[in-house]
């Protein structure tokens, strides 16, 4: 392809394979557009038909013969050969180092390439100088890493990197930092738009969740992602952007920010809950909200804490007995990962102790994985850990060396935790868990802790995890919540906890769907005459009349799609929730409506397994130390291909599978001529 004097692209089939290597699959980047400065751009001149070589004395234009007559060099890379040599071996170098070397300044593009609308430009180089094709191929790749690795531009202004990158290749130019800054601001916007298109596209009501976080230099962020059930009963997820909010970081700065962003996406009408992080700014900011969308009278709309952090906070209370006891065998465990003998020992006498097998490294995280497995460690391996310490006690000292009592204490609490270890398995199994079963398993966990009985050194820890789980529930024990909860097959009337279950709920249920989604979504099928009927004038058969009239006399019973969905017994606990509606759907035409809707509420703000897991440590320590001018774009963008949109620049996409087949393609060539260069 080529750019034509429109501006729009023209397909180019007869490439030559050769000529790849010196086409980048990028935008021209024009310094002036991105504000450096510069006046240089890159000439774009209408690619003609690849000329054909008549003669091998062509080659000796790109070759400078040497003041004594004895050598020439090659303009491009400087490698010298005879005079003598034959010119043919002179081709052969041009092709082997220099794919393309005979259309320095045109302009052309691939018809293989999958996207027609990725413009491929070569931009012309004096010659004597390595083709600056090149360099944008690397620093646009180098652009992708920064993405993946979370890390900010002025990463690359490291001199030691540059050093290795020039000892590579001395000709090779990176970017300005700033011209790494200025691509990212506009590859950012340019996703911004197509995550915007594609939400307009969104035929149901949407979630929305908040996250909340401090950098190094102490800007407090916050992310705001988006979640619904499309039409193929498909649950999607879309990081809308992060957020600076402005000092002093109350409630009514998190509203305004928040409300912006739902502005920008045209969303602000299609929101139906936020799930929050439970601070009390958040929820301020919530109420907030709720009051602004209900005085505007656009739907529904309710905010819930996430249970994921109340869930933490309670385990807090429960470890904060044990801390000592955890820090002992957190360093026991460091002392394992980092000796190979120490673990080697420790394997052997598990095994002679019949105390399990274990997989290292283990899990040394201070979040509730890795305080766990401290405390099922000492369940479970308490003699092979006496015993390795003994025998390395040189080296470990006897320091961490647990007496009886911490033993007794670590067991019983993690006899007192086993019942959150299992519901925190099935949260972040089950991802994203439905805001129904979460509740049903938060009600287990209070029952558990109402009547397990425990030592009085746990009583003061387990009435503060009561309290704090009693506050959860007074939050989420509504109407909203309700309906989201039965609308789950697997739990429907049946599952609901005592504290949620009311009559009232059921008919308040009744009449929001009745309301809500009976007529709305159905106008044409309750009505005497059909949408169809009116435009077809009564030029229909007689056959399709009698048709019609019996699909309206079915609609008649309609109402009842909620009763007798809940008459039915609930679908097994292991069964995909929408899979089932998907399934059912033509069952409750209506009722599925409000169940792709509901479905959609989060019940954590974040993944559990960010939260719960060491995975959330790699994710706090590349938010901690993003800076500030580079936190919203890298991390955006990162999310946004990651959820499988592509990267593009100035609307035009960047085709990394290219890239990579071209810079493969660039080592191999190396390879082979180094090889030639041997056999000489």
């Amino acid at each position: 392809m080529e750019w034509n004097s429109n501006n729009t692209f023209k397909t180019y089939k007869d490439m030559e394979p050769k000529a790849m290597m010196d086409m980048a699959l990028i935008p021209n980047i024009d310094p002036v557009d991105i504000g450096l400065g510069s006046s240089e751009k890159g000439s774009v001149v209408p690619t003609s038909k690849p000329r054909k070589k008549t003669m091998t004395s062509v080659y000796l234009k790109y070759f400078e013969t040497a003041p004594d007559g004895k050598t020439r060099r090659c303009k491009f890379c400087g490698q010298s050969y005879s005079i003598a040599t034959a010119t043919g071996n002179l081709g052969r170098h041009l092709s082997n180092r220099h794919p393309g070397y005979d259309k320095t300044g045109d302009v052309v593009t691939t018809s293989s390439v999958p996207q027609p609308t990725t413009p491929v430009i070569k931009k012309s180089q004096p010659q004597g100088r390595a083709a600056q094709v090149d360099y944008d191929h690397l620093n646009w790749l180098l652009i992708k890493w920064l993405i993946l690795a979370s890390l900010p531009p002025s990463t690359l202004e490291e001199k030691w990197l540059a050093n290795s990158f020039k000892f590579l290749n001395p000709s090779i130019q990176l970017w300005p930092g700033e011209k790494y800054k200025a691509v990212f601001r506009e590859v950012f916007r340019s996703m911004r738009e197509d995550v915007r298109v594609s939400l307009e596209q969104v035929s149901s009501k949407v979630s929305v969740t908040l996250d909340f976080w401090t950098s190094y230099e102490q800007i407090f962020y916050m992310s705001v992602t988006c979640q619904w059930i499309d039409e193929n009963w498909s649950f999607q997820k879309v990081l809308l952007d992060i957020c600076q909010v402005p000092y002093p970081c109350t409630g009514s700065e998190i509203y305004n920010t928040l409300f912006k962003v739902l502005k920008m996406y045209n969303i602000e009408n299609k929101v139906l809950s936020c799930t929050h992080d439970n601070s009390q700014n958040a929820i301020h900011a919530c109420h907030t909200l709720k009051e602004d969308l209900d005085g505007q009278k656009v739907g529904p709309f309710c905010y819930i804490p996430c249970a994921a952090r109340t869930l933490s906070l309670i385990i807090d209370d429960a470890l904060r007995t044990t801390k000592p006891v955890i820090a002992k065998v957190r360093e026991f465990v460091q002392e394992l990962n980092a000796s190979l003998d120490i673990s080697e020992d420790f394997i052997q006498l598990t095994t002679a102790y019949q105390e399990g097998s274990w997989q290292f490294p283990l899990d040394a995280s201070a979040r509730w994985s890795g305080n766990y497995q401290m405390l099922d460690l000492v369940h479970k391996a308490g003699k092979s850990m006496d015993a390795v310490v003994r025998k390395n006690e040189e080296i470990l000292g006897s320091r961490i060396l647990l007496n009886v009592a911490e033993k007794n204490v670590a067991n019983i609490v993690h006899n007192y935790l086993e019942p959150f270890y299992k519901v925190i398995n099935e949260i972040c199994v089950n991802n994203p868990p439905t805001i129904g079963m979460v509740i049903v398993y938060m009600d287990h966990i209070s029952d558990t802790i109402a009547t397990r009985q425990t030592p009085d050194w746990l009583k003061s820890a387990a009435e503060d995890m009561a309290k704090k789980l009693r506050s959860y529930n007074n939050q989420v024990c509504n109407i909203f919540i309700y309906m989201t909860a039965i609308l789950d097959p697997r739990i429907k009337c049946e599952l609901i906890p005592e504290g949620l279950n009311s009559e009232n709920y059921l008919e308040e249920a009744r009449a929001h769907f009745m309301r809500n989604y009976y007529t709305s979504h159905f106008s044409s099928m309750t009505s005497g005459y059909s949408a169809q009927d009116i435009e077809d004038g009564g030029s229909v058969s007689f056959a399709e009349e009698i048709a019609r009239k019996k699909r309206r006399a079915s609609m008649s019973n309609v109402a009842d799609e909620l009763t007798q969905y809940l008459s039915e017994s609930p679908a097994p606990t292991k069964t995909d929730v929408l899979e089932w509606w998907k399934v059912n759907s033509t069952r409750y035409p209506r009722l599925s409506a409000m169940a792709r809707d509901f479905l959609a509420v989060q019940a954590t703000s974040v993944k559990p397994e960010e939260l719960f897991c060491s995975k959330g440590d790699e994710i706090d320590k590349q938010r901690f130390c993003m800076p500030h001018d580079s936190t919203q774009a890298i991390l955006c963008i990162k999310s946004w291909t990651q959820g499988g949109l592509k990267l593009k620049y100035k609307s035009s996409e960047i085709d990394y599978e290219r890239l990579m087949e071209l810079a493969a393609a660039a080592a191999a060539d190396n390879i082979s001529a180094g090889f030639d260069k041997k056999q000489k």
